[in-house]
């Protein structure tokens, strides 16, 4: 699945902190702005529905089934499961660094999908076979808010598979040695990790 995400073009003068914080407050806007259109794709009945019980035992199963399905592993390359992706985005939704609205979209992401399965095939979204799978991320992309939460996902796929072990990603540097990347040193430990207390 190919899903577009608009960039911002960083020139070499500009200090890496100013643009994160950029990138940040661009996504905290989209995110909020985004919200209704994804809901829009639901009937009024569903939008309450399912997404409001979800357990937090299931918001993850329907996470690492979205992440498998984007990121599949594959013999030559390793796929989100390999890289511990779901384990990777644990860890950045529990940082408190994360701003509210986004750590909320991707849960509301994954009730909305879950609604949007039901509505549409009758069955949950781990509960699908790949083609149904595919048909539902298909729709759930044809909303600008639903392809914000699917570039969402993907952006921490990318950041699980290129991240430091000590965030829980990358396991023995897994997606290092895909993309033969050497890491810079020093690199992190438990105590010197970003996050770290």
């Amino acid at each position: 699945m190919t899903l577009r995400r608009s960039s911002i073009s960083r020139e070499a003068t500009y200090p890496t902190s100013e643009w994160r914080e950029n990138i940040l407050s661009r996504r905290s806007f989209l995110l909020r702005m985004a919200g209704g259109s994804l809901a829009a794709l639901m009937p009024i009945g569903a939008q309450g529905g399912n997404s409001e019980e979800l357990t937090e035992a299931r918001r993850w199963q329907v996470l690492d089934a979205v992440q498998n399905h984007l990121f599949p592993s594959e013999p030559s390359s390793p796929g989100a499961r390999d890289i511990q992706a779901l384990d990777y985005l644990r860890f950045v939704v529990r940082d408190n660094g994360l701003d509210v609205d986004e750590r909320l979209f991707i849960f509301q992401g994954v009730g909305w999908l879950e609604d949007l399965t039901h509505k549409e095939i009758g069955r949950g979204f781990t509960e699908l076979n790949e083609d149904e799978r595919e048909r539902m991320l298909r729709k759930v992309a044809s909303s600008t808010a639903g392809e914000n939460w699917l570039s969402t996902i993907q952006l921490y796929l990318v950041e699980a598979l290129l991240a430091d072990p000590v965030y829980g990603g990358n396991p023995s540097g897994i997606g290092w040695k895909w993309l033969g990347h050497n890491p810079g040193f020093p690199r992190p430990t438990a105590q010197t990790r970003y996050g770290a207390t």
